[in-house]
């Protein structure tokens, strides 16, 4: 079995569904509403779990009802959070996030200050014991020493790499596989072209490069030369979590070491899938409802 670790933070979601995204102040009436556990690496570990793979996830919540509302949440969709720190006294991260009729989404992150960002304590895990070591930027020290530990072990990293105040570019040297949003990508190259901003990326690690920019797909680099997976048309109704669910198919089906082209299919149709229902989590498909999928394209 895919042995998966995911590293980084988890938040509690609080969706509300509205018509139209909120373009001024004003009030507005919701349609629906639900609360979810997110967070990038939480959410990528749920996506790698429901794709059969063992996985943990290694993070930090509070001992309030929010922190042990997401790891019950996270062990009932088959994830490990045996390693995951319970801080006393301190509130877990939440996240406020509004959707249109059109699936697109609008969230306001609460990273809790109550939550250390010291690291120190997770070099008493052996990263041996997995395949993959998947990664966030929101939870910075944690990534970089998940990193360091893995690439001392051999083990592969997948970088999460979104945007975030402080300079990832440790990370990313750190990676072995950097999949980047286009907010992230643009953050750090400080350009709009895909193909020059990739390369600047690429000057930054001996790994790959890769970013995702929704329906149109995602680009990555193969010998210096750009290459696209076009995304994959569906009925969206929540684009939540996408890229977090992305990042969990993709390090699943890196570490069985398919080829990049395949992963990066695979792991878009995954996210397509997703997209399919509201929440983040909801619409995540097995390995055979995603083969299925991609067989009407061939």
């Amino acid at each position: 079995m895919t042995r998966i670790v995911c590293v980084g933070i988890t938040v509690l979601d609080r969706i509300w569904y509205l018509d139209d995204l909120p373009k001024e102040g004003g009030k507005y009436v919701a349609q629906n509403y639900t609360e979810v556990g997110g967070g990038p690496a939480a959410t990528a570990a749920v996506a790698a779990a429901k794709l059969g793979a063992s996985v943990d996830f290694i993070g930090r919540v509070g001992d309030d009802d929010t922190g042990n509302r997401l790891l019950a949440e996270l062990e009932s969709l088959g994830v490990k959070t045996r390693f995951t720190r319970v801080v006393k006294g301190a509130r877990s991260s939440q996240s406020a996030v509004l959707v249109d009729a059109n699936g697109e989404r609008i969230i306001a992150n609460y990273p809790s200050p109550d939550l250390p960002p010291d690291a120190d304590w997770l070099a008493d895990i052996d990263f041996s014991q997995w395949d993959m070591v998947l990664a966030d930027v929101r939870w910075h020290d944690g990534a970089r020493q998940a990193f360091t530990l893995a690439r001392q072990q051999g083990v592969p990293t997948l970088l999460d790499a979104d945007v975030t105040p402080q300079d990832i570019a440790e990370l990313i040297a750190l990676s072995d596989h950097a999949a980047f949003s286009a907010p992230g990508l643009r953050r750090l190259a400080q350009q709009e072209n895909t193909l020059e901003a990739l390369k600047q990326a690429q000057t930054l690690t001996n790994g790959h490069v890769y970013v995702t920019q929704g329906s149109e797909g995602c680009y990555w680099l193969e010998s210096g030369q750009l290459c696209h997976q076009p995304g994959f048309s569906v009925d969206v109704v929540d684009t939540t979590g996408a890229g977090d669910v992305f990042h969990g198919a993709l390090a699943v089906s890196l570490a069985q070491r398919a080829p990049e082209q395949d992963a990066v299919r695979f792991a878009s149709a995954v996210a397509a899938l997703k997209c399919t229902r509201p929440g983040g989590r909801a619409g995540i498909p097995d390995c055979d409802q995603t083969r299925s999928f991609l067989s009407l394209f061939v």
